[in-house]
């Protein structure tokens, strides 16, 4: 799990009681669930899941993204999608479209930064993908001024060129989870113990599940678990199409591995702190590492282009990071110096943010190389 900040105090909404309970009845009746459907009950259960009721970012939250650790971040992302417009043929208009855009942060420094190029910004259509209606309203207060449109699901979004800047969104979707059994591999469900708690439990072997397994790790040895994620995959290959066929491109960063690997990274978050997965259903935040393999092998059977990963890190250096310190110090007092500083250096630094986050550019084919990925490889686009 990335550092997520400061732990809070006191939380700011009651407890999902009825959500484990509910779950539970649900289990009883109709048998163990998936750890994906698990996943997207927890947190998208329209009364009691934890993005319908929680605002999970701040210190009065349960997170800390890089947006409000560093204006710098921000503002990067929105000078590289300026330079992305201008090598796509600068069209105009042009949809710029953030996945999970929480408190709206990102896409303000982003727009900041984008005024720089007047031709840009004016050929900008903001679109939000977003699932919870406590930050829908929040988006919505902060960039009216912006007038975004909301919509549900990337194949909502209107034809035409399309940027796409997705900041830790990936690692929230659901998961399943696969376990080496005795000949095939298995399904990880939630089901109850003994006692009526909800527990992890085995599923059937299956040689249709060991296919979904990548091959070089089959052979691992029994209690193995490997992570996959179809929704990611299902993006990746519905952006790659569509880039394929018209011009455009999406970022990606997050926290996650390359190449693919075995191990259970499924984490739940509460108040700062780490919690039991199973523990508090609607109360705690869920998610993985995003496994980019499979995310790029995605985007490019379906005609992209994918750059990377690199390295957090060394993304924000590649795009001028220290150069805008430098600026947004000489006029700041100490105080506020001290403050920039520390938030950069918690960003690229490797033993914090700038090695376990990672940046992929998925893009359409016969692009010049992108900013920031100069020593990066490039696949996919044939």
């Amino acid at each position: 799990m990335p550092p997520r900040g400061e732990p809070r105090s006191e939380p700011t909404q009651v407890s999902a009681t009825e959500l484990g309970p509910r779950i539970a009845r649900h289990i009883r009746r109709h048998g163990p669930i998936s750890v994906a459907a698990f996943i997207a009950i927890a947190l998208h259960d329209p009364q009691a899941g934890y993005y319908a009721r929680h605002d999970p970012l701040g210190r009065t939250g349960d997170f800390i993204t890089a947006p409000e650790i560093s204006q710098i971040f921000g503002e990067l992302i929105g000078l590289w999608c300026a330079d992305l417009w201008q090598r796509i043929g600068r069209p105009d208009p042009v949809i710029l479209a953030e996945l999970g855009p929480g408190h709206g942060t990102l896409m303000t420094d982003l727009l900041r930064a984008a005024a720089g190029v007047p031709a840009f910004r004016r050929a900008l259509r903001l679109y939000f993908v977003e699932a919870s209606p406590v930050l829908r309203a929040e988006q919505q207060r902060r960039l009216a001024a912006a007038e975004p449109q909301f919509v549900d699901s990337v194949e909502a979004l209107p034809p035409g060129p399309l940027l796409v800047v997705a900041n830790e969104f990936l690692d929230a979707l659901p998961i399943r989870q696969l376990m080496r059994g005795h000949a095939e591999w298995a399904e990880r469900l939630v089901a109850l113990d003994p006692d009526g708690r909800l527990a992890f439990a085995e599923g059937p072997e299956s040689r249709a599940l060991t296919l979904l397994v990548p091959a070089f790790l089959r052979a691992s040895p029994r209690g193995t678990i490997v992570e996959i994620c179809p929704a990611a995959a299902a993006l990746a290959a519905a952006l790659g199409e569509r880039f394929a066929r018209s011009p455009g491109a999406a970022l990606f960063i997050d926290y996650g591995y390359f190449p693919s690997r075995a191990g259970s990274t499924l984490s739940a978050i509460r108040h700062h702190e780490p919690s039991g997965v199973l523990d508090n259903p609607g109360d705690a935040d869920l998610s993985a590492h995003v496994d980019f393999s499979a995310v790029a092998a995605a985007a490019e059977a379906a005609g992209a282009a994918v750059w990377g990963p690199v390295p957090q890190g060394r993304f924000l250096a590649e795009l001028g990071a220290e150069a805008r310190l430098a600026a947004l110090s000489a006029r700041a007092s100490p105080e506020q110096r001290g403050l920039l500083q520390s938030g950069l250096e918690r960003l690229i630094d490797p033993a914090e943010m700038g090695t376990l986050f990672k940046t992929m550019a998925v893009t359409s084919p016969g692009l010049p190389v992108l900013a920031g990925f100069a020593e990066a490889t490039v696949s996919g686009g044939e």
